[in-house]
């Protein structure tokens, strides 16, 4: 069973009989190449038993490549136009798996498991202003998503999957690093979007593993906040305000077995946590 992918005239078609404009404050890209869909669906590695959670399904060029691909599709769509359409999108183009198709009307950012279950894999063409936030939340919100493909900006993949030391290591890195083994995987040029972006997206592939320490992730989190605040400063300098002064921010990181001299760009997430242990024994 197969579906029929959406072309760039289809995807026209579509958009001007829901009288749909992509709108920037939605950061809604409309993917129209049938080749790049198949190709994410492809790099997913997706099982037939997988339930996947798109996010920002829009028109549905993704979905009709997801449906035959896995056990079920969980839908979360912001705009209720493009929600409401959907079901029918799929019925059209993919009558014998349409009935795989779940669409939830509600913002990404707030959606619960309540509301979408227990997927298992997240598959997903991100809307770029708000990619990183929708990745955290998930990951923190659905313990059930094992694995994940998300189609962001370039640069935003650079940073999510960045290793420390390098110039695009940042918050981004380390807390996506708390739940998950991160890659970059191929780039994506812009012209399979609709309307053209101004940058070339990629992939980032994610496989969920066990948080690296037993610390609490909410004050890991704020560890990490305070270190990347003032990037050009030591961590001794720029942990001052979260440990009461740098004199006592020097003394956990050398407990911590850390150069205080250092800065947040050179640890990882399991250094980060062993600051945050050394701090406990501290108090």
């Amino acid at each position: 069973m197969s579906s029929a992918l959406l072309g760039p005239a289809e995807v026209r078609r579509l958009a001007a009989e829901l009288d749909v404009r992509p709108t920037k404050r939605l950061g809604q890209n409309f993917v129209h190449d049938p080749n790049t869909v198949r190709r994410i669906v492809s790099t997913a590695e997706l099982a037939d038993d997988d339930v996947v959670l798109e996010v920002g399904p829009g028109l549905g060029s993704l979905t009709l490549a997801l449906l035959p691909a896995c056990g079920r599709v969980v839908a979360v769509e912001i705009d209720p136009v493009l929600a409401g359409k959907l079901p029918a999108t799929a019925a059209e183009r993919a009558p014998e798996l349409a009935g795989k198709l779940t669409v939830v009307t509600a913002d990404a950012l707030k959606v619960t498991a309540a509301e979408v279950g227990e997927p298992t894999a997240l598959v997903a063409n991100l809307p770029y202003n708000v990619a990183v936030p929708v990745v955290l939340h998930l990951l923190a919100e659905l313990p059930s998503l094992r694995t994940g493909l998300v189609m962001v900006q370039a640069e935003v993949a650079d940073r999510i999957a960045a290793g420390p030391g390098s110039k695009a290591y940042g918050i981004p890195s380390v807390k996506v690093a708390w739940y998950a083994d991160a890659r970059r995987s191929v780039t994506v040029s812009r012209s399979v979007f609709w309307p053209v972006p101004n940058v070339d997206s990629a992939l980032v592939r994610f496989v969920r593993r066990e948080p690296p320490a037993n610390v609490d992730r909410e004050r890991l989190f704020a560890l990490v906040d305070a270190a990347f605040a003032q990037r050009r400063k030591t961590l001794r300098a720029a942990l001052g305000g979260w440990a009461g002064s740098p004199a006592r921010a020097g003394e956990i990181l050398t407990r911590a077995g850390i150069d205080p001299a250092q800065r947040g760009e050179q640890l990882t997430v399991r250094e980060f946590s062993r600051i945050l242990e050394a701090a406990d024994h501290y108090l």
